[in-house]
């Protein structure tokens, strides 16, 4: 190779020395990057003192100015100005990921701050039935909640997930003449208010027909919340499966029920079980359809018919009404342990939607 042409020749020792640099441009890139944000934090209380932002939340704002102008600056001592616009772009999309994900982590930080003094063992041994939303946080508990909240989202999503599965398989696969009807009425349930499903559930059902307030009332207003959100999510997710596949099935002579049943739909299990789980997120913390048809209670009841039954919505809403600063911090607790079935939920779809075949 190094017998070529000299200009050959020469790129090709430019090329050796520049692939011998990386490890030391890295090192001085770190020192420089480094001494960059100390530079940044240590301005940052001084800009604050001197500027009308005052509190947490005027420092995080300098913060986020300095450290974006200080990236720019850095970017163009090293490469020029020839790299300002893309300076300039990766410290907006660096800001704005993290001006996302701070509303999250102080959500996420808030709850288990405030709801950790409540949590103990008796949390999920023990209901209210005998004891006052302002008792100790040794006596009580939020079973009755835990326990209604598992069986009304498990109804639901007995009830939800299969007819939101074929709407989605009509959508995408059988694409019939009422497609744009279909398409346009999930839509159009994607944004009803949740006490409107409530309040439809208790006229039709509770008022009309005479049923009581009950679990399975609660679980049919959540279906219908949930009801577009896997249909919508499980919609894109097949879309997203490659046309040959289909016909692959269809050339080893399997009919279009068949190609569906045991190609398509294994190869979007993953994406299904998303959407699953994005319609349990989506109904788990509504409370406006619960006042209207469990109604509540202290005491932990497994029968979802004809009884009212518990929700840790309901529940946190209940206690944080009375404004005492116990039951406030049961209310916390009930909103920390709704956080951590989400996430497990999450976690479980994730493992099972990730897991091969044999």
């Amino acid at each position: 190779f190094f017998q070529a042409e000299d200009g050959i020749r020469d790129v090709a020792v430019t090329g050796v020395q520049t692939c011998a640099l990386p490890i030391w441009l890295d090192r001085k890139q770190l020192i420089i990057n480094t001494s960059a944000f100390l530079v940044v934090l240590a301005m940052t209380p001084a800009v604050v003192a001197v500027t009308p932002l005052k509190g947490k939340l005027g420092a995080t704002f300098v913060l986020f100015v300095l450290a974006t102008l200080m990236n720019i600056a850095v970017s163009i001592k090293r490469q020029g100005t020839k790299t300002l616009s893309n300076s300039m772009a990766t410290s907006l999309i660096y800001t704005a990921t993290t001006l996302v994900l701070l509303p999250l982590a102080s959500l996420l930080y808030t709850v288990a701050s405030k709801g950790k003094e409540s949590i103990r063992w008796n949390t999920f041994t023990m209901d209210m039935r005998v004891t006052q939303p302002d008792a100790p946080f040794t006596e009580g508990g939020a079973l009755h909640a835990i326990v209604g909240t598992g069986i009304i989202v498990l109804i639901a999503t007995l009830i939800c997930v299969p007819i939101g599965i074929l709407t989605a398989l009509y959508l995408t696969e059988i694409k019939g003449k009422f497609e744009g009807f279909v398409r346009f009425l999930v839509q159009a349930m994607s944004g009803v208010p949740s006490i409107v499903a409530g309040l439809f559930i208790y006229t039709v059902l509770i008022v009309s027909l005479g049923m009581k307030y009950s679990g399975i009332a609660g679980a049919l207003a959540l279906s219908i919340l949930m009801l577009p959100t896997v249909a919508r999510t499980a919609e894109e997710v097949l879309k997203l499966i490659p046309n040959d596949l289909r016909e692959a099935g269809v050339a080893l002579g399997g009919t279009q029920w068949r190609t569906v049943a045991m190609v398509v739909v294994p190869a979007a299990r993953s994406g299904i079980l998303t959407a699953i789980i994005l319609g349990v997120a989506r109904v788990a913390g509504e409370t406006a359809p619960l006042i209207l048809t469990i109604l509540g209670n202290t005491e932990t009841r497994v029968n979802p018919a004809n009884v009212p039954m518990a929700a840790l919505p309901l529940y946190t809403f209940n206690l944080m009404k009375t404004g005492l600063n116990v039951a406030i911090s049961r209310a916390w607790g009930g909103a920390l342990i709704l956080l951590i079935l989400v996430l497990i939920l999450f976690i479980a779809a994730r493992l099972l939607g990730g897991r091969k075949r044999g």
